[in-house]
């Protein structure tokens, strides 16, 4: 049988790592393909993991946080979720029933906090503000573009064990996703090395050439084990 045009190797070996080795005789085309499939395969479970247990911690905020304030949006952007993991309640948006505009000026909450931080930076005085003064009017701008609107209150009040399962769901799923991305890049890895290989072998008349792929899993926390990828390619001329 002939050998495959030189172009083919390193081409078949960018699309499915391995292949471009197989096409020339060269056994270690296995240890690419195994390579490839051990990757897919954690790439899909950590998305697959970072996926559930967004939609779990999403599903507790929208049915205990918030309920009590009968929202009707149930997604937001992801930083809100992390404010509440830190703060047990949003606070109101304004606390006055009537046409006025008074923000909370409980610190303990995510609004008041807001408000406190806005009051800081605006006013010369933060304790004992003007209303009236355009400084005061710059503080309440700043206040509304960053405080928790009427449609996403929350609070955790008698809620601690959901609080703390909504944390922990938070956690699985940026552990999900930072995993994901780490096999996404060895993926990478894994399609140029074995182009590489395939075309140095290729184009310089098959010189010795090696590579290698291992796993392994290494304690990452209470309870956590992170895996360890490593390549490793060598040549001899």
């Amino acid at each position: 049988m002939s050998s495959p045009p030189t172009w083919l190797p390193p081409v078949a070996s960018l699309i499915v790592p391995g292949t471009g080795q197989l096409l020339t005789k060269k056994t270690r085309g296995w240890a690419y393909l195994a390579a490839e499939g051990l990757l897919v395969a954690g790439y899909m479970t950590f998305q697959s993991t970072g996926n559930s247990q967004g939609n779990l911690f999403r599903d507790i905020a929208f049915s205990v946080a918030r309920a009590p304030f009968s929202p009707t949006v149930r997604d937001t952007a992801f930083q809100y979720f992390e404010h509440m993991e830190k703060f047990v309640a949003s606070g109101a948006f304004d606390t006055d029933p009537g046409d006025a505009f008074v923000p909370p000026t409980d610190e303990s909450t995510f609004n008041g906090s807001i408000w406190a931080l806005a009051r800081r930076t605006f006013l010369s005085d933060p304790d004992a503000p003007d209303p009236s003064s355009p400084d005061y009017q710059r503080a309440i701008e700043f206040y509304r573009r960053r405080a928790v609107g009427p449609n996403f209150l929350w609070t955790w009040d008698g809620a601690a064990a959901a609080h703390n399962e909504f944390r922990d769901a938070v956690g699985r799923s940026n552990d999900g996703y930072r995993r994901a991305s780490l096999a996404l890049g060895f993926l990478l890895a894994n399609h140029l090395t074995s182009f590489l290989d395939a075309f140095v072998s290729a184009r310089l008349g098959g010189p010795e050439t090696a590579a290698s792929f291992s796993t392994s899993l290494q304690n990452g926390g209470i309870g956590r084990l992170a895996p360890q990828f490593r390549f490793m390619f060598g040549m001899d001329f």
